[in-house]
């Protein structure tokens, strides 16, 4: 099994006026990638920043974290808790945009002097390091920068004819930050600009990325990581080849049903969620065993996976198959506690599985529960709005008679 380990470490960046500051380094366990420019919140590269450049590590980029405090305070490490806001905000407020921006324009330097650095580099930062990341856009050779709920757009939207690069910025909905109509005025002056991306978040609040945090918005977080990633791997990658990756995966599954080999192509700590059922596992632990004991070695010695369209995205791959098999084995983690029916089984599935880097993270799988029941003589469909194989059989050929479960479809037909 290759390294999965992402390296850390801490080096000293030469600012353009004179003395040197910190920055916290993360590099991907290829050892190599383009680079980025992490640009912190309010209240220094603390655990969040350095979890966040780790993780984006992961996705393949050398990640470089600068003290945009030293100025001030050298090494400063806050949290959003009360105790600390009012120092984070007064950091803020003392804050010399105009030398954090040079600040990060040193960072920018250090980084593709760097040995691991290769190919373009990017910026991206929340909250103060959201505008920061506009402004490194507008006034640095950047490829590509990211700025989540920047804090004060609209007061440089008079730099927007020198951005450079792509720009993509995730505007929360809700932010007392950045209220409607400073959020027009964003929208207004950067849309529909060549290279430029906006989304506005609806209900979430500033900081909705923040995990941990009150605000944090999981759905919305994971919708702008998505589109975050296909913007930086559009501009200055890395590729992977993700349907390979899945498609190694699935053998380990099922050609060989090697557990270990299997969990080799994920991250450390991996998810599966089936849906229907809720089976799986959260964490390599407890995956390893519903591997290991309720899934590789449990499935029926004929199952049979037909692949109809696969949708490969920036992040994640979208499978949707036949799932075939024949009813010989109890069947964990789709079946529970149902003895073997000996019936043959054909249903539609759907597979959502995400990467980070050249790793699958977690695997989302869907299927008609209704209609395996009913395959297996389990569920009567007579009354009920299912269906058993015909569902399969209809994909395949779309011909076969649709509404067939509507007794009101005749009705329509002279209207």
């Amino acid at each position: 099994m290759a390294d999965t380990a992402v390296t850390t470490r801490e080096i000293a960046v030469a600012a353009h006026d004179g003395g040197t500051f910190n920055a916290y380094l993360a590099v991907p366990a290829s050892g190599r990638g383009p680079g980025l420019v992490l640009c912190q919140e309010i209240f220094g590269v603390n655990a969040f920043m350095r979890q966040s450049a780790e993780r984006l590590a992961e996705e393949g980029y050398v990640v470089l974290a600068p003290d945009l405090f030293w100025r001030q305070q050298p090494g400063i490490q806050l949290t959003d808790g009360e105790q600390d806001m009012p120092r984070a905000f007064a950091l803020y407020q003392g804050f010399d945009q105009d030398l954090g921006v040079r600040d990060v324009d040193a960072a920018l330097a250090a980084l593709r002097a760097l040995p691991e650095q290769e190919g373009g580099v990017g910026v991206l930062g929340y909250c103060l390091g959201g505008k920061l990341a506009y402004l490194a856009a507008c006034r640095c050779e950047v490829d590509v920068a990211v700025g989540y709920y920047g804090v004060g757009i609209e007061q440089s939207l008079q730099e927007a004819d020198r951005l450079r690069g792509r720009l993509v910025l995730h505007i929360a909905e809700q932010d007392g930050y950045c209220p409607p109509a400073a959020r027009e005025r964003i929208l207004r002056a950067l849309g529909g600009r060549p290279g430029v991306e906006l989304y506005v978040y609806p209900g979430a609040d500033h900081a909705f990325a923040r995990t941990g945090g009150a605000h944090y918005d999981k759905p919305a977080a994971l919708m702008a990581h998505q589109r975050s990633m296909a913007a930086l791997q559009k501009a200055i990658g890395p590729e992977f080849d993700y349907s390979a990756l899945w498609d190694t995966h699935c053998e380990y599954e099922f050609g060989t049903r090697d557990v270990p080999a299997t969990m080799s192509t994920m991250v450390a700590e991996p998810y599966v969620n089936h849906i229907p059922t809720m089976t799986g596992g959260v964490g390599h632990k407890e995956l390893s065993r519903f591997y290991q004991h309720h899934f590789v070695n449990s499935n029926p010695p004929d199952t049979r996976l037909v692949l109809l369209s696969r949708t490969v995205g920036a992040t994640q791959i979208v499978d949707e198959v036949l799932f075939c098999f024949t009813h010989t084995t109890e069947i964990d983690w789709m079946l529970p506690g149902v003895p073997p029916t000996g019936k043959y089984v054909e249903i539609p599935l759907v597979a959502i599985v995400k990467f980070r880097g050249d790793k699958l993270c977690h695997e989302h799988i869907y299927w008609d529960q209704a209609s395996v029941l009913v395959q297996i003589g389990l569920l009567d469909p007579a009354g009920l709005p299912v269906a058993g194989a015909e569902t399969a059989r209809k994909l395949l050929d779309e011909t076969l008679p649709s509404n067939t479960l509507m007794a009101r479809w005749k009705e329509s037909a002279a209207k």
